[in-house]
Formats: structure tokens, sequence, C-alpha cells
């Protein structure tokens, strides 16, 4: 077959085209655009492999350098069927080139999420920062028209992220020597081709809206109309004096302005330089530039070794670790998907979680300790270059000023480790839902261990310790990395998506995030039990309590957060376990909200077993179970709203539960601030098992859509408040002191 040669700068294709064609690219190089970004095709690459499910092109295919391509006529699916079983090899490029662009767009679409959750927190930071600065210099400070309408990323959690580590897996499988056994079967390769165009359009659409996004909040920054964020910024430089402390705060600011968006797609890249030049050439020629270099501590040079020494000689991984930390170093794109990096990453992990086991034992036989050491174990520092000397300054800083803040119930993982040694905590649940007390009762049962070996582990720290750090610790490290396909535990400045210090998670920070759902859900963390210090005058009455979640921090920089556990072990009236990246490069308040919805989900099911979702025994999960289920004749639902509905459900990927956080969200987020989004099927079930404030309440009773949940609401609160009236009336007539958990019960009933 005859190639046909296209000069660079050829556009192939453009979004809307018919797609009529395939294309097998044997020489040069094209450049495919979607919403917000691009990326490349090469020799053996297929143009509109991942558009086969499709009538149009949406994506847009240009020549970059001279290339040659090869058509395949397609007018229908079942000519591409045909071709591949007559010719194995057309059908391995054709799958190659479907996984390794599906790959790319997913990933894509993991860290767009991270660049929208940045934007918004930089542009409510930066603003409020301008207005901190006009305040403190008695300059009248502009209004950022358009601020208030602008909400924050509601972030979406993808159901299917696993599908990077398939995706690459099946490229695997495809590059493997054995790839003709597999692509045997058409059926099967038609199939992966069917799903792998589908979830690469659902890719797409997601970055488009992301892309929209980050046009919106851009815009506050740079727009025509010239009042924006750097306006703001270099209008307040001229007015302060040069001898202002302010002035060069305020000059990196808006350098780091313009680089922000430098070579983004979101804005007009000549615009921004333009404005800058015009602000450079109006500088005052004596404004000094301020640049800034981290001076490397002494303690950190050589870190790696210092960290392999205090191991111990009898470490057997000790030189392999070295070898491939050095590997890694040299590695010009650290989260490749080539075969030979994916095996160096693999084989780092390994080594690390081996490493990391036998330096924690050797702390708590140590007393000093070095600094990088510290680090190693909190952030999951290796190596000064590694982390580039200026990151690597900012953790020594930070390990500096770490301590162990259980009291708060915020721990970082070496911490969470220690309180599980020293007796405090209980090792988490494993991937089975199995505690360490049925792990090792399940192992006496099958025979591994003896009676004696049983009791001796009940009460083994070490033990313990050792069950986290195999179950736990693996499997939430990569999962709250967020890129599966890309994960290496190691600290590495790559991975660093935004400033250490606005990611760090710390008391204040993480405090702050519940605070932000609690003033909206104050009730998120209640649970309802007997008082059993005063059974005796309190009988069968409840009480709430409130048992905050214990938060472990991780030691990587990751983009997801993850509810671990509801409760600890069986017991119900127990802390639950949430799991954050110790630098969270989300929005930390968004994040914590996802994992309340869930915790409040998981938590209700536990507490309701088998009947969870059975409507005759009324709970949160079974209402909203039957709402979803049967929302198509609900005679209460609109059919603009049954058709939200509908659309939310795809969007969840018919996840009862995901559909359920998402609510979730738009509950606490906007209907707690007094913006209707839930139709009143759903806006009455959150009223009622996750009900607002009283402050919230009271601005809500002159809105209409509430009055009648808001009675209800009352009703039922007088109703226990009366309850409690009398038992509390019972006990003062009977000259019984009246205890403090009814007098708590009753204020938790104050409307």
């Amino acid at each position: 077959m005859a190639g046909i040669t296209l000069e660079k700068g050829k556009a192939i294709y453009t979004y809307g085209q018919p797609m009529t064609a395939l294309h097998l690219i044997t020489d040069g190089k094209v450049r495919v655009d979607y919403p917000g970004g691009f990326y490349l095709l090469g020799k053996g690459d297929i143009i509109g492999i991942c558009e086969i499910c499709s009538e149009i092109h949406f994506l847009n295919y240009t020549v970059l350098e001279n290339a040659t391509l090869l058509t395949y006529p397609l007018s229908s699916v079942n000519v591409l069927s045909d071709l591949m079983q007559k010719n194995a090899d057309m059908a391995r490029f054709f799958l190659l080139s479907a996984c390794r662009q599906i790959n790319t767009v997913q990933s894509r679409l993991a860290l767009s999420e991270v660049t929208c959750s940045g934007l918004y927190r930089s542009l409510m930071d930066d603003y409020e920062k301008y207005r901190g600065l006009c305040e403190r210099y008695l300059i009248k400070p502009r209004s950022l028209s358009g601020l208030e309408e602008q909400s924050a990323y509601l972030e979406e959690e993808s159901a299917e992220f696993w599908l990077n580590g398939y995706y690459l897996g099946l490229a695997h499988i495809y590059a493997g020597e054995h790839f003709k056994e597999f692509i045997r079967e058409s059926s099967v390769s038609m199939g992966v081709l069917h799903r792998g165009s589908l979830d690469f359009q659902n890719a797409w659409t997601g970055l488009e809206s992301r892309f929209n996004y980050q046009q919106q909040i851009s815009a506050f920054y740079f727009n025509e109309s010239g009042n924006d964020l750097f306006d703001f910024y270099t209008s307040l430089y001229y007015k302060l004096d040069n001898s202002c402390e302010a002035k060069p705060g305020l000059l990196d600011d808006i350098r780091r302005m313009k680089e922000q968006f430098e070579g983004k797609l979101v804005i007009s890249g000549e615009q921004a330089e333009a404005r800058m030049k015009q602000f450079t050439d109006n500088l005052n020629p004596t404004a000094k530039e301020t640049t800034h270099s981290a001076d490397l501590s002494t303690e950190l040079t050589g870190s790696l070794n210092i960290i392999l020494d205090f191991a111990g000689q009898n470490l057997g991984i000790a030189d392999s670790f070295r070898k491939h930390v050095l590997a890694y170093k040299q590695l010009p794109d650290k989260s490749s998907t080539e075969d030979k990096v994916c095996a160096l990453r693999r084989a780092i992990t390994d080594e690390f979680y081996v490493l990391y086991t036998a330096i924690f034992e050797r702390t708590l036989e140590e007393q000093n300790i070095p600094a990088p050491v510290w680090m190693f174990l909190y952030f999951g520092y290796v190596d000064e270059d590694l982390a580039g000397p200026e990151n690597a300054e900012t953790l020594r800083r930070m390990a500096a000023d770490m301590t162990d803040t259980g009291e708060f119930g915020l721990y970082t993982f070496y911490h969470w480790l220690m309180a599980i040694f020293q007796g405090r905590k209980e090792p988490s649940r494993n991937e089975f839902d199995q505690d360490y007390t049925d792990f090792i009762h399940k192992q006496k049962l099958t025979g591994n261990i003896t009676e004696t070996d049983l009791m001796e582990l009940e009460s083994n720290s070490m033990s313990k310790v050792n069950y986290e750090l195999q179950n736990l610790f693996p499997s939430v490290n990569k999962m709250t990395f967020g890129r599966p396909a890309s994960f290496c535990p190691l600290f590495a400045k790559e991975n660093a998506l935004k400033g250490l210090d606005a990611a760090y998670v710390n008391v204040t920070k993480m405090v702050k995030a519940i605070e932000q759902v609690r003033r909206v859900d104050f009730s998120a963390f209640y649970r309802t039990g007997l008082d059993m210090d005063h059974i005796d005058v309190m009988g069968k009455t409840d009480i709430h309590t409130e048992y905050l979640p214990d938060v472990i921090l991780l030691p990587n920089m990751g983009i997801r957060s993850v509810m671990w556990q509801e409760i600890e072990g069986k017991k119900r009236n127990t802390h639950g376990r949430m799991c954050f990246s110790i630098f969270h490069m989300e929005d930390l308040t968004t994040s914590f909200l996802r994992l309340t919805g869930e915790f409040r989900w998981e938590l209700c099911k536990r507490i309701q077993g088998g009947r969870w979702n059975d409507i005759s025994e009324r709970s949160l999960t079974s209402e909203y179970f039957d709402y979803i289920q049967f929302y198509r004749k609900n005679h209460d639902l609109s059919t603009e709203a049954k058709e939200r509905v509908r659309s939310g459900l795809l969007q969840a990927k018919n996840s009862f539960k995901e559909m359920f956080v998402r609510d979730y969200m738009q509950w606490v987020m906007f209907e707690g601030n007094g913006s209707p989004r839930l139709n009143k099927v759903a806006r009455k079930i959150f009223f009622t098992y996750c009900p607002f404030t009283k402050s919230i309440c009271t601005q809500l009773d002159s809105n209409p859509l509430y009055a009648e949940l808001l009675a209800q609401h009352r009703t039922r609160n007088a109703q226990k408040r009366h309850q409690i009236d009398m038992l509390r009336q019972k006990l003062l007539n009977s000259g019984t002191p009246v205890p403090d958990t009814l007098e708590q019960e009753r204020q938790y009933y104050d409307i």
C-alpha cells in the first residue's frame, strides 16, 4: 500500500470532521490537540483509533514533522474487525496505539483535577492577600468582578481510577512475545478497542469540562478588560514606596502570575507577555530583582548514604536500593510507562517498604536520629538531588518542627505506627475487612500458627506494627498518590505540583477543613449509644457522642484521599480512619468533604448491617437507595428532576454510593449556604439525617423551600427535648444528680 506524505503544519483532521478512515504513521510526528493540551503520535501510532465509536473526530491532528501515512478506510466497525483478523501485525499496531493514547489522556485527566483545585485556591489566596495589603497600607481595594459567583472546583472522583493500570497492562501484553495468542481472539481485541474508545471519550469530556473551568479562573488573572488580579497587583506595586517591605514579595507574586500561565492554553500567551513587558518597562530603575538560592545544609549532603547507614549492616537491599535510586534520578521522564521504567519503579517500591520497616525498628533503639532519616520517615525523602536543594531544605525545616499531634487526631504515618506500637491504637483492617485479631485467629484455624504463637502475637507490639506496614501502608500510599501507573514512593521534585508549604497538611489546616463541614453538617461524626457510666439513672436513653476521625498522613505527594474505615475493629462508637498524603495537592476542604460523605454512607451501612437498603427499616442509606432505585416512578419528582437524576447516575457510573457522595457535597457546599441545588426528595432525606446547624436553620426561615422541612425538624427535636426534660425533672425530684451527658444531649437537640 502506497503511503501519502504530508508536510509540516498540515492539518489532517479538525473537530467535527466525519470519521471515515484510520491512518498508520510510518514516519514523522503528528500533534494531537485536546481541550487544554496536546500529545504526540509517532511511527507505529494510529490516527483515529480512539474515535472509532464516534461518527466525527473530536480531536485535532496536525503534522509536526513531515509525516508519511498509510490509510485504511473505515466504513464500519466490521471493516476494522475483518482487517484485524486478517493481519495480526496491524491488529497489534491498533491495540498498542490505542492503549498508549488512552493512558496518556487518563494521566492528564488526573493532573487536570489538581490544576483546577490549585487555580481556585491560588485565586482566593491572591485576592485575600491583595485586600490585606490594601488594608495594611490604607489603600482602597478594587473589587474583582464576578468573583462572588465563582464556585470552588467540585472534584469528581473517578470511580475507575484503575484504568491507567489496566491499559498499561494491556500495552505490556500486546507488546510481548506472545501477542498473537491474545490477538487471535478477535472479539476480545474489538472489545478492548470499543471499551477503550468509550473510556477515551469520557476522559476527553472530563478534560473539556476542566479546561473550561481553568479558563474561567484564568480570566480573573488576565482578561481583555484589564480589571484583573495582574492589574490589581501591578497598580498596588506602583502606589507603594520603594522602601516598603512588601514590595519585593509583591514583585515575586507578579512574576509568578505571569509564569503560572506561561505556555498554557487557557489564556493568550501573547497577552500575558505583553502585559508583563509593559509592567517591566514602567518599573522604577532602582527596583532590583530579588533572587533566592537555597544553600543546602551540610547535614543533608549524602542523604541516601546516611539513611542506609542508619538502617544497619543487616539490610540486604542496601546496594540494590542505592543502584535503583541512582537510575531513577537519571530518568528524563520519571512517569514514563515504558517497561524498563515501570520495572524500576516497582523494584524501588518493594525495597522502599523493606527499608521503612528496618528504619522504624531502629528508631525504637536509637536516640540520635539524623535529619535525613526523619525526612525519610515523614516524607519518603531519600536524596537531596532527587528532591531538589530548595525542597530538601524545606523538608528539613518541617521535620525539625514535627511533633506527635495524635491528641488532635492527626498522625504522620511514623507517629501512627508509634501509636500502634505503644498500644494507643489498634492496627487497621486489611483489604479483606479483617482486623489484626481476626487475622491471627484465622491463621490459628488454618494451622499456620499454634495456640502459643497466637497468645504471643495478641500482645506483640511489633507484630501489630508489621501488620499495618504490610496491609495499610503499600495499598494506601499508592492510592493517595493518585496516579497508580506512575507511582513511586520516593520524594521527587517532579511530583511537587504546587508549593510544599501550601500542600503541607498540618493540624491548623485539617481543623479548618473539619470545621467547614461541621459548620453545616454538625452531626456528621456523632454516634448514638447508652451512657454506661450512668446506666442506673439514664436507663436506655440514647446519647450522642462525637468521634472525630483519625487522619493518617502518608509520606508522599498525592492527589487522592481515602476513607479507609468508618470504625475501629467492631466497636461502633469509635473513631473512623481517613488517609491523606502529607503533601495533599488537591483542595483539602473539598477532599475532606468528599470523605465525610463516604463516611456517612459506610457508617450507616455498618450500623444497619444486612438491612442497610431495606426501606422498612428507615435509615439514611435505605431511604436514599429507595429514592435512586425508584426515581422514575416518584411522583414528587418533575420530568426535569428525573432527567438530572438519570444524568447524575451516568456520571457516577451507576454507583449509588458515588451518587450519594456527590449529593452530599452539594448539600454542604451549596444548600448549606442557602443556594438550592438538590431536588425536593433528596433535600428531605438530607435534612432528616444530616440536619443543618441552628444558625443555618434560622437563616433559612424565610426560604419557602425549607419551610415544611424546618417545621418537621423542629417538631422532632422538640419531642426529643421533652423526653429529656421529663427524665431530668424526674431525677431532680428524686434528689439524684443530673449527669452531664443528659445536659449535653439536651443541647444536641437545641434549635
